[in-house]
């Protein structure tokens, strides 16, 4: 997220805080309800239920808003009231599914071009494999990074783990989907289908990515 909806955010809730400004809640909860929502079904699925812990998060906020006033980070603040709200509930559950990857999903696969849509189509079905293969920490830190372009001390805060922790992570998580979507461009070359490297294209925005998000340039 840009630092001026960083910005924002953090000015709707010292609004709402210190003003008791409804409208400024609501407004709040129209920035941030969709990723909360995503980021709750890392670890619990269920799309309603993981709606119902955001809401409840956003209902307990506005009801003891007096009391969050040292509040630095509300956007940390909310992330992790509701990863702890989830991880809650999922003790409950008896097994995770997989998460889809969305459409911004496209942002990895960009400069390639597929001949036929059911090439495309096969791409993201293998990369959505390799990402549920992914241990539930690792995958939870590629999405944040991948889906809310958070950084690393970000994700650290929100997980509650070192900054050191996260690019450890993030580094075994690009490794193993390299490995994955390395595996499956040799079958796919032995096999004369494609005429590119579609996996190679991955494999490079994986590398990007992670050397973006660490600040490490390769």
């Amino acid at each position: 997220m840009s630092g001026n909806k960083k910005q924002a955010i953090t000015e709707l809730w010292h609004q709402m805080i210190h003003n008791d400004d409804m409208k400024a809640f609501e407004a709040l909860f129209y920035a941030l309800n969709s990723r909360l929502i995503k980021f709750s079904q890392l670890y619990f699925p269920r799309k309603e239920v993981a709606e119902e812990i955001v809401s409840d998060v956003f209902v307990h906020c506005w009801i003891n808003r007096a009391n969050l006033a040292h509040v630095k980070s509300p956007e940390t603040y909310l992330f992790v009231a509701v990863k702890n709200g989830a991880i809650s509930q999922s003790k409950s559950s008896a097994k995770m599914i997989l998460i889809s990857i969305d459409e911004n999903s496209e942002t990895l696969i960009e400069t390639y071009q597929p001949d036929t849509e059911f090439e495309k189509k096969e791409l993201f079905h293998k990369l959505d494999r390799a990402i549920e293969s992914l241990p539930l920490q690792c995958k939870v830190i590629f999405k944040l990074v991948k889906e809310d372009g958070m950084k690393c001390k970000e994700v650290a805060e929100i997980l509650e783990i070192s900054p050191r922790t996260v690019e450890t992570q993030l580094y075994r998580a690009m490794n193993k989907l390299s490995y994955i979507m390395t595996d499956y461009q040799k079958v796919r070359e032995k096999g004369k289908v494609v005429n590119i490297n579609v996996a190679s294209l991955v494999i490079l925005t994986l590398i990007q990515l992670f050397s973006f998000i660490t600040g490490h340039h390769l």
